[in-house]
């Protein structure tokens, strides 16, 4: 961070007059270029920039110490002088570069600022010897002088001058100084060329002036070298404040998915990390681009043509392409991202580090305050495995963590400057073909390196067990970059830890300024080895542990071959080792784990966790810390796989009592006591904040790591030899018996492994089972701090923070759905339901899966052959936000899964788990990989057969999952052809394998591409072996990671080109493809939940669409009935229906659009978008044709005789009231007189009217039926023979069929069989008859709609067209595919049943009719008639009179439209806010549930069982008689007075718009009434012809607008006054709202389930695919019985599909139930999948209605359909809480 200090300074320096002099000399230089080679010029120019320099860095460095004046213009006229000369002397030499002129004389002229300060005669004296080495500072001009921006200048000047000061000050002599290759000079204090020293006077004197410059020169090259790191973190857009997380590098970016052999600079540090976490060691070794970088070979700039002909001009040529100087050094790349890393990323950057065998940080100088940091907690997670040969010359292994490891420990430093690289003959002696450490010949180096001086690095070498090892044992290399004298403290660590010191060195003088610290060396007793760089000697023994080596002109491999001898001769007499973790015990040094709190309270916290371990048996601890997820949860997995697979005939007993055992399980791991390391776990993980928690689950997981490794590497190792022991006998085949012992003894061995694994993992899954048992029993462990619920948040937010969640516990072979479940939604709830693309992969064990997996994305998932924990994992990994838009998802979701073949479970079935396996992860993912290891054809073929059945599996259930084949460790992969073979055979292998699982699976394809989409080409990736070289100590191979990278975007192309599935689809699938496998036949047992769902939300959002349609209609078909009726309209065209209903259609086109491509579940709903874009299409055409009949039979109907009579009558009694008014008008005054004569008159007139109209008589339908059956079909008498039965009602149609007489095929019809059937007839002749009643009763009702009694009235021939519609039926349904024939009772009895049905209806309707049309009951309506009489006898104006009148006619027809209306609005309203009706089908039925069982009875259960449709429909109407009766005053009323003041509006604006008419065509009257009426057309049904015989001729006109506004108020308040709830009967049967509502939902299928009578909840009527429904019943409700018994079948059909059991379908034919479908018919399209998520409604209502149910069948639940016990403990209320489940919108 820059401090104020430092930016005030900054600030001074850009203000400087630097800034504008440099300016200035730019601008000259390109004016007069190249025509000004003048010397002045030059020496004008060089002194300008020398004086500005000198006086820039005095002000902006020492001003704030040296404010006099003088000292100040000394040093500026020294800054010119020295300026002056040299760039007199530059330009001189043959340069010819005024621009290099100047610069060298500011670099002059810096230098002499620097030296001059104290004494300008010293360093003028300076200056003279830097002339005297002129070739030195032209180097360093080249270094800088591309540097041309003015802060890049001002920092090279600075850099210059510090670099000047370094190497005056340290210059006595300058005749005897050499230039060292670095750009140092070399060390030579106190000594001339010829060694002789100084007198002590001169010694003295250079001592003063030493001490003198010594804190100045401190100071300038501090604020120097801070600057260099802020410009280089600048450069590398790093600021240390700003940390990266690894949390953000691990993310999918647009980056992350190239290859990048090279980069921009700003992009360097992205490209790093992205290699590393690829294990890609060539992540140091990064090309950078520049914009203005040209070709490395570059030619002189010149305009002539002529050659060089003199070499020493040629030298002489400047390149001017980038200066070494200006690149980045590639490690200091590497330490600007650690020290700007946060702990964890640190840790991750260190671990990758080490996996690429690089050397590790070690001792770390904060590159600001130089304080040394030892950082301990990036090395926790790193192992080292090596292999060694004991005494016997066994091979031994060890695999131990690098902190605790004890090795020998090598150190490596020099003192000064040297021409060899320390680095490099490391790398010789660990690995000669990989550089573990950095050296300057690696490429990209630089002279340039900031960051790694003081730096400590170390490396392990670990031998293999050979003979040609280096060293026999593992070793620790130390190497301290830099001058180690300049180090003191990390030389001081490195010395007294180091089993061996090597030391580098230019020479060896007395005087030399390290000689002191080279003689402690050779004084202690650790060995030392001094390598001298100018020494051409071999490897001499100077004493005991002393060598000698010289390096000079000698080759590499001597020189490592003698050091590596010299090493070992060192170690094998020194018993000294290295702990890596002992680093920390020093003082003067920042350990990180200790200077980060976070850090240590989480090590502090798992510390104390890990004390409650300590002596205990390995074996035993999860036994004993982890209770519930041992023997208990074992059991628990085994009965709940029994429980899904029933045998035996009771299958509820056997459900039930596997329940109850489950139950008891659950029970007693709830009454575990939690021990006291979850406790603290618990405690720990609900206390600590997220960076806290962090690091307290890391270091959980590395001291786990640290106590299981010593007791698991000896069990690995006992079992390795056993395993080998048993295939030895085995391949031998002989002694079986010690064969067999040998098998369980490795058994046992595995299951201690089992046992001894404790690991991170383990602890959660006891959290899972903690929370599963409390979840059973519904409360709380008394022990635990908090309440379960709180669990699943827990994990969820390890799994945001990185952490793998296990998916499927291996050892339990068991996937915990409720704690996976309850994890998810906590995920949902945190992330909201994010999208993720699931990345599956699968393989042999041991076959490099996880290993890719980590190095595609950077995780740390557990790699190593041989295992113990087993199952599967899942990880999340973060999608950038820049790339979420490209790949269409948030995350990539995971999972890591066990091999096949697993070596624990050798000598066990393991076909079976493997293949469960693969179906479930393969189901799980949007793409799988499947890793093939090697080219072995028998292993590739083993793989092959599993995947290839797995995508079968898939294909059947309408799963699509993509594949993509990995083959790892492939040796050539240069070979086009070869690998163009190899793809050929996979090919052939895969279809070859389709083939087999394709009969298998029973199941049509014949290749691999009829399976899934798979393409040859792309989908088939060659990875090469993972190593380069042999491992300990090869690093990864780089052709690895390249095509690991190329993977990488394999799989993000198929990603973007995927839609993934939402977290709660996840949950879905999961449960769905696990349950689904507990039943074994997974492809019968899928149940695509997700699916289910999606179409349910589809299903209700079909039910609003086709509600609006059929809405907008019914408007539209009101208003043109009305006009029919009126006469206003003669014709009606679909057209004019059609557009009626476009906006409509529009909108709901739109809103289907809409949900189709903006819903969550859109990917899964577009699989329906074609086909219900067709049905409302459709449903349209259906809905306007339906319409058009309907009006068609209005306009055919209109010749009304009645309706035209009673108009006739009433018009007739309104002119005869007028004329005996008029004979009456001179008594008008005496009322009494008035009534009395008016009361004779009306007696008279009704009689006539009643001579002239013939009576409606009263109507008995069933005395009518009974005459018919016995008239026409020889019914002697209905009442004496067998009683007719309601045959809706029965339970069982056997006594109403006889055998067909042409058929042979039922002469054992009846006989017995051993499994159950329901009743005599087949269970398939049973559905079948029961759904020939059904049709009848349906089409009936739609025949008597047809009659149209309301309007028409009942007459005896509608019976004779039922009876006959209902025999044509009965024949038909005989003609048919049936072997019976009804006898006649069946006909009898469904015409009286149908009949009496709707014998209240048509009752009711023609009681409308009769109310309407009767001359007596419309006579004595006397009261209107009586108010015309008094009118006229008062002398009242014609128009007055007229206008009463009508609106007398309006009454009737305002009130009906209201009422229709009202209707119109109550359905509505009702699908919007009455619960039971403002869903889908679902919903509605899950209310008539809860109704039934709230009223308790038995007869209306058998109702809705056996005619669900009839219930549902009274159902309803009860819904819409209750809602009118609550909402009556606060709803319904209101409406209707809204409704009747509109249509006031409407009248009393058509008598107005009439009146104006009439005025403005000076019509009459009757102009007037025939615009009146068009106006009210479309709303009333009144016409011009309800007044025909009323006279009218005298009525002016111009009062009927007044009048009709006068009388109508008392008309309204009339009609208003007579509003009540009962409203709707006097409306049309189909106008009414419960026939609305009914009409809508009740036109879906109807289909019941042929075994327990549950109805298709598809809401589509004729719907394609099959029927389905969400809970089926007990088999035993619908009449199922065992046959030849009394017993009642106690069987859900969704469990019975399961179990072994079979029945008879078609008489004597058996089925097997999990084949059901074969059974053909009814049975075929029905899909029924295994569940035992079965309602405790049916539970209940068995139990509840058991007697009624036995008497209803005369059957008995007993025997093999005894009632479990567990059924009787559900309560009505837990029966109407499980229909919370039936309900999916």
């Amino acid at each position: 961070m820059v401090t104020g200090e430092e930016a005030g300074e900054q600030r001074a320096t850009l203000q400087s007059p630097l800034t504008v002099i440099i300016a200035l000399t730019v601008a000259t230089v390109a004016v007069v270029g190249n025509s000004v080679t003048s010397t002045i010029v030059a020496a004008v120019v060089g002194a300008t920039a020398g004086a500005a320099a000198g006086v820039s860095i005095l002000q902006s460095l020492w001003e704030a110490e040296a404010r006099q004046r003088t000292a100040a213009i000394a040093v500026a006229v020294a800054g010119c002088l020295a300026g002056t000369a040299t760039a007199i002397l530059h330009l001189l030499l043959g340069t010819q570069s005024l621009t290099g002129s100047a610069v060298t004389g500011a670099l002059a002229g810096a230098a002499m600022v620097a030296a001059g300060r104290s004494q300008l005669q010293s360093a003028i004296n300076k200056i003279e010897w830097l002339i005297d080495n002129l070739q030195w500072a032209v180097d360093m001009v080249k270094r800088v002088k591309a540097a041309l921006p003015v802060e890049t200048l001002i920092g090279g000047l600075k850099i210059a001058a510090a670099t000047i000061f370094k190497k005056v000050s340290q210059a006595r002599a300058p005749a005897s100084e050499s230039l060292a290759p670095g750009g140092g000079l070399a060390a030579g204090v106190g000594t001339g060329n010829n060694g002789s020293q100084h007198d002590g006077k001169s010694q003295t004197q250079s001592a003063v002036k030493r001490e003198n410059v010594s804190s100045d020169q401190d100071l300038l090259q501090e604020k120097t070298e801070s600057e260099e790191i802020q410009h280089l973190f600048h450069r590398l857009r790093l600021h240390r404040n700003n940390k990266l997380r690894a949390v953000d590098v691990l993310q999918i970016t647009a980056h992350s998915l190239q290859s990048h052999e090279s980069c921009a600079e700003e992009e360097m540090i992205q490209t790093f990390l992205q290699k590393l976490l690829m294990m890609d060691y060539r992540a140091r070794y990064i090309h950078v681009n520049k914009a203005n970088e040209h070709d490395k070979t570059q030619q002189r700039d010149t305009d002539t043509s002529e050659d060089i002909g003199d070499i020493f001009q040629a030298v002489s040529l400047h390149n001017k392409g980038k200066s070494q100087s200006d690149r980045i050094h590639p490690m200091d790349v590497q330490m600007a991202v650690f020290h700007c890393a946060d702990d964890f990323l640190k840790q991750l950057m260190v671990t990758k580090l080490s996996q690429c065998q690089y050397a590790l940080p070690l001792l770390v100088p904060d590159p600001f305050t130089q304080q040394i940091e030892f950082p301990l907690w990036t090395f926790r997670q790193i192992n080292k495995s090596w292999k060694m040969r004991n005494t016997n010359n066994e091979i031994i292994s060890q695999t131990q963590t690098v902190y605790k490891a004890e090795t020998p420990m090598v150190s490596f430093f020099r003192f000064g400057s040297v021409s060899s690289s320390k680095s490099h003959l490391m790398n010789s002696l660990i690995n000669e073909k990989h550089n573990t450490f950095f050296h300057r010949n690696c490429p990209g180096s630089s002279r340039t390196r900031v960051l790694m001086d003081g730096v400590v690095e170390i490396a392990w070498f670990c031998p293999s067990g050979s003979y040609d090892d280096k060293f026999t044992d593992c070793v620790a290399f130390c190497n301290l970059h830099g001058d180690a004298g300049d180090h003191e403290k990390q030389l001081q660590i490195l010395t007294e830890m180091a089993s061996v010191n090597v030391v580098l060195l230019p020479g060896l003088q007395k005087n030399d300024r390290s000689a002191e610290k080279i003689q402690n060396l050779i004084t202690i007793t650790t060995p030392l080895i001094c390598l001298f760089t100018e020494d051409e000697s071999t490897v001499m023994k100077i004493k005991k542990g002393k060598f000698k080596i010289g390096l000079k002109d000698r080759n590499l491999s001597d020189v490592s071959e003698e050091l590596r001898r010299a090493i070992n001769d060192c170690l094998s007499e020194s018993s000294s080792t290295f702990k890596l973790e002992d680093v920390s015990k020093h003082s003067d040094i920042r350990v990180d784990e200790e200077d980060d709190e976070d850090c240590r309270r989480g090590r502090e916290a798992a510390q104390q966790m890990m004390s409650l371990l300590e002596k205990k048996d390995l074996t035993e601890i999860k036994k004993s810390f982890l209770p519930h997820q041992g023997k208990l949860w074992h059991q628990w997995c085994q009965k709940n796989k029994e429980l899904h697979r029933p045998q035996g005939e009771k299958i509820e007993m056997e459900k039930s009592v596997k329940k109850n055992e489950m139950k008891t399980i659950r029970e007693q791991q709830h009454e575990c006591d939690i021990s006291e390391f979850m406790m603290h776990f618990n405690k720990k993980m609900n206390s600590k904040t997220e960076h806290e928690k962090m690091f307290f689950l890391k270091w959980l997981r590395i001291l786990l790591d640290k106590h299981t490794s010593a007791d698991l590497s000896a069990l690995h190792h006992k079992y390795d030899e056993k395993w080998s022991a048993v295939l030895k006998l085995k391949e031998n085949n002989e002694k079986p018996e010690q064969f067999k012992t040998e098998q369980t003894e490795l058994e046992r061995i595995s299951e201690d492994l089992q046992a001894a694994t404790f690991g991170l993992e383990h602890i959660m899954r006891e959290i899972s089972q903690i929370y599963e048992s409390c979840s059973s029993v519904k409360k709380n462990k008394k022990d635990l701090q908090f309440h379960f619920s709180s669990l699943p948040s827990l994990a969820a937010e390890m799994m945001i923070s990185g952490f793998p969640l296990e998916l499927m516990d291996g050892n339990a072979a068991h996937v915990p759905l409720v704690w996976i479940s309850a994890v998810l939604d906590a995920l949902i709830q945190k992330l909201g339901d994010q999208r993720v693309f699931v990345l599956s992969v699968i393989g042999i064990q041991s076959s490099g899966k996880s290993t890719m997996l980590n190095a595609m994305f950077g995780l740390q998932f557990a790699v190593g052959a041989g295992r113990c924990t087993r199952g599967a994992f899942m990880q999340l990994v973060k999608v950038s936000d820049e790339m979420k838009t490209q790949m269409n998802f948030d995350y990539i979701l995971v999972v890591d899964t066990e091999g096949f073949h697993a070596l624990e479970l050798a000598g066990r079935s393991t076909r079976h788990h493997d293949n469960e396996l693969a179906t479930f992860v393969v189901g799980l993912g949007n793409l799988t990989l499947i890793n093939i290891f090697g080219e072995n054809p028998s292993e590739m073929q083993d793989v092959l057969q599993i995947v290839v059945q797995a995508f079968l599996r898939m294909k059947k259930v309408n799963l699509s999952p993509r594949c993509v084949f990995v083959h790892q460790n492939v040796s050539d992969l240069t070979s086009g052809e070869k690998n163009m073979e190899g793809k050929r055979r996979l090919l052939e292998t895969l279809d070859e394998m389709t083939k087999l699982a394709a009969k298998d699976e029973v199941y049509d394809a014949e290749c691999f591409s009829d399976v899934i989409r798979f393409d040859i080409k792309n989908d088939v990736k060659y990875i090469p072996q993972l190593w380069e070289g042999s491992p300990p100590m090869a690093p990864p191979n780089p052709n690895y990671c390249e095509n690991i990278q190329e993977l990488k975007k394999t799989i993000t192309f198929h990603a973007s080109n995927s839609h993934g599935m939402i977290l709660t689809h996840l949950k879905d699938r999961i449960k769905d493809l696990w349950e689904a496998l507990l039943n074994e036949q997974f492809v019968f047992s899928f149940r695509n939940s997700q699916e289910i769902s999606a179409y349910r939300k589809l299903e209700t959002k079909y039910s609003e669409w086709i509600w609006s349609l059929r809405s907008t209609m019914k408007e539209t078909e009101n208003k043109l009935h009305n006009q029919i009726e009126n006469e206003a309209i003669h014709e009606v065209e679909e057209t004019d229906l059609q557009r009626a209903l476009k906006k409509t259609s529009e909108d709901v086109k739109k809103s289907m659009s809409d949900f189709f491509e903006k819903d969550k579940d859109k990917d899964i709903l577009i699989q329906w978008k074609t086909s219900f874009e067709i049905k409302i299409i459709e449903l349209q055409e259906n809905i306007v044709k339906e319409t058009m009949r309907k009006l068609k039979e209005v306009l055919q109907q209109r010749e009304k005789k009645i309706d035209d009579q009673r108009t006739h009558h009433e018009n007739t009694l309104f002119e005869k009231s007028k004329e005996f008014a008029l004979k009456l008008k001179d008594i008008a005054n005496d009322e009494e007189t008035l009534k009395k004569e008016f009361d004779l008159f009306w007696e008279q007139c009704v009689k006539e009217i009643k001579s002239d109209t013939p009576p409606i008589k009263d109507i008995d339908i069933m005395k009518d039926v009974k005459e018919i059956l016995s008239d026409i079909y020889g019914f002697v008498s209905v009442d004496h023979r067998m009683k007719s039965r309601y045959i809706f009602s029965v339970a069982s149609y056997s006594d109403y069929v006889k055998v067909k007489k042409s058929s042979n095929d039922l002469t054992n019809a009846f006989r017995s069989a051993e499994n159950f059937v329901c009743g005599s007839l087949s269970k398939e002749d049973e559905v079948q008859i029961r759904a020939l009643v059904t049709d009848v009763d349906q089409h009936t009702d739609k025949v008597i709609h047809s009659f149209n009694i309301s309007k028409k009235g009942y007459n005896k021939c509608c019976i004779q067209e039922l009876t006959g519609y209902i025999k044509a039926s009965i024949v038909q349904h005989e003609e048919g595919p049936v072997k019976y024939e009804f006898k006649i009772e069946f006909f009898r009895d469904l015409v009286i049943s149908i009949c009496k049905k709707a014998n209240k209806r048509i009752t009711d309707q023609h009681k409308m009719f009769w109310e309407d049309n009767d001359p007596e009951t419309n006579i004595k309506k006397r009261e209107k008639y009586y108010s015309i009489f008094q009118k006229y006898c008062h002398g009242a104006t014609s128009a007055a009179i007229f206008g009463e009148i009508i609106c007398q006619k309006l009454k009737e027809p305002i009130e009906q439209s209201v009422y229709k209306k009202t209707a119109r609005y109550l359905a509505d309203e009702m699908t919007t806010n009455c619960e039971s009706l403002n869903g889908n089908r679902s919903k509605l039925e899950k209310h008539i549930l809860k109704t039934l069982a709230e009223d308790k009875v038995f007869e209306k259960y058998m109702n809705y069982i056996k005619k669900p449709r009839d219930h549902f429909k009274s159902f309803i109407r009860d819904e819409v008689s209750r809602y009118i009766t609550d909402k009556f005053s606060v709803s319904v009323l209101p409406k209707m007075k809204e409704n009747i003041k509109l249509l006031q509006q409407k009248i009393m604006k058509a008598a107005h718009v009439s009146t104006e008419h009439v005025q403005v065509k000076n019509g009459d009257v009757g102009l007037w009434l025939k615009s009146f009426t068009q106006h009210l057309s479309g709303e009333l049904i009144f016409s011009e012809k309800d007044l025909s015989g009323v006279k009218h001729d005298d009525v002016d006109v111009k009062l009927l607008e007044d009048v009709i506004r006068q009388e109508l108020p008392a008309i309204i308040f009339d009609i208003i006054s007579g509003f009540t709830k009962t409203f709707p009967v006097k409306l049309d049967y189909k106008e009414r709202p419960d026939e609305l509502l009914i009409d809508h939902f009740c036109q879906c299928c109807w289909v019941q389930c042929p075994f327990c009578g549950a109805v298709c909840t598809n809401t589509i009527e004729n719907h394609s695919g099959d029927h389905s429904v969400k809970f089926h019943r007990v088999d035993g409700i619908n009449g199922w019985h065992w046959i030849n018994t009394k017993d009642l079948c106690a069987a859900f059909c969704t469990t019975v599909v399961t179990s072994d059991q079979s029945f008879i379908a078609v008489v004597s034919n058996r089925f097997p139930y999990k084949e059901y479908r074969s059974a053909g018919g009814v049975y075929a399209d029905w899909s029924i999948t295994p569940d035992h998520s079965e309602l405790s409604y049916w539970k209940w209502f068995v139990c509840q209605f058991q007697k009624d149910l036995e008497n209803y069948y005369n059957k008995k639940f007993q025997g093999r359909g005894e009632i479990p016990d567990e059924w009787k403990e559900h309560k009505q209320q837990d029966a109407i809480q499980s229909l919370d489940n039936l309900c999916v919108v």
